[in-house]
Order: C-alpha cells, then structure tokens, then sequence
C-alpha cells in the first residue's frame, strides 16, 4: 500500500519503510511526525484506491526524523561583460531525512 501526501508545499508517493528527504524540519531527530494531509491512498493490487477532496478522511502518515543534513553545494555565478561585475555565490540547501513508519 502506497500513499501520495502534501508535506511542506511539496507531494511525496510514499509507503511504509520508505527513506527520502525533505526540507529541513524543527523536529528533534528520532522523533515523529504525524502528516494528516493525505491526497491519496492506493493497494498493491490497485483495487482499493481513496481519493481525496482535497484530502483523505481520518488517513494520516508517520514520519521518523532520522537525520539532519546540508545538500550538495549549488555554485551561482554572476557575470557581466565588460563591466568589471562578477559574484561567485555558493548554497548548501539544509534538508532532514525522515523515514515512514
């Protein structure tokens, strides 16, 4: 069984045991966070499927902080010919890793 839930603006297709990241959270690692906002529910076998309006009623999925990390660096560059104008900016977007339980 699969769902697809609205965590932070983003939609993740998630099922128990699944691993990803997401942006960084206040949460404290190893603790959980219940997201009640379920757009959708499907079975293995496709057979049971809840669709919601906007959301599934009385679904939910926990999530499990297992770690806080910085993504790889995005190097932003900025040039302007001729004029002397050069930035050279860098960003480590922050991002915890959560688990579904």
């Amino acid at each position: 069984m699969y769902s697809v839930i609205e965590f932070a603006g983003h939609q993740y297709k998630v099922k128990k045991g699944d691993v990803f990241e997401i942006n960084r959270v206040s949460e404290d690692e190893n603790s959980e966070i219940v997201v009640s906002s379920v757009l959708a529910t499907f079975s293995e076998d496709g057979k049971d499927v809840k669709i919601g309006a906007p959301y599934v009623e009385g679904a939910t999925v926990k999530l499990k902080v297992l770690e806080h990390i910085k993504d790889e660096k995005v190097r932003v560059y900025k040039m302007k010919a001729k004029k002397r104008y050069r930035r050279n900016l860098g960003h480590r977007q922050p991002l915890s890793v959560v688990e579904v339980v």
